[in-house]
């Protein structure tokens, strides 16, 4: 092949990333067209959910709605790209494929990012559980995912008691 692979992004139905990705790489082995199109991805990250002070880590989709590919541009290429089921276009303007430059490329997949999510607020009870202060009852004043901890004001023998404890510590009181 004389011309290079770029990474070009596709735009699909919201929900049919995987199935589109999946439809790509069957006809490409059915095809034998593995040097024109080299690589599908559907980007997505690591996420750790915190819920009812249990963590479990989840794989999220980056950019909903989008599958990576790294291919050869010409008009095979094209025509299995966009006559795959699922698929609406390349994203360019007026749907023109257009290659991602080598700055984009980088940061779609130089950086490995894990991201946290609660499931309560600012203002929600919570309950303590795993410490030292196991079934008091605080109101979170402040939720820092950064260092994966909660500040709390727990009552305490009367009085109001600032405390800040790790965020798989507590656990959302339901209403």
């Amino acid at each position: 092949m004389s011309e290079a692979a770029k990474w070009y992004v596709i735009h699909t139905y919201s929900g049919y990333e995987n199935k589109v990705a999946q439809n790509i790489e069957k006809v490409v082995e059915n095809r034998k067209l593995h040097e024109l199109i080299q690589e599908v991805r559907v980007p997505t990250e690591k996420a750790e959910e915190i819920t009812d002070g249990k963590t479990k880590e989840v794989e999220r989709k980056t950019y909903p709605g989008y599958v990576l590919v790294k291919m050869v541009m010409n008009d095979d290429s094209w025509y299995v790209v966009r006559n795959t089921r699922g698929c609406t276009g390349f994203v360019g303007p007026a749907s023109e494929p257009t290659p991602l430059s080598e700055e984009e490329v980088k940061k779609l997949f130089g950086v490995e990012v894990t991201t946290v999510s609660v499931n309560f607020k600012v203002g929600d009870s919570v309950r303590i559980s795993g410490t030292a202060m196991d079934g008091f009852i605080g109101v979170v004043q402040n939720i820092n995912l950064d260092d994966r901890s909660v500040d709390l004001l727990v009552s305490m023998f009367g009085r109001e008691t600032p405390t800040t404890l790790p965020i798989n510590q507590v656990v959302k009181v339901e209403d």
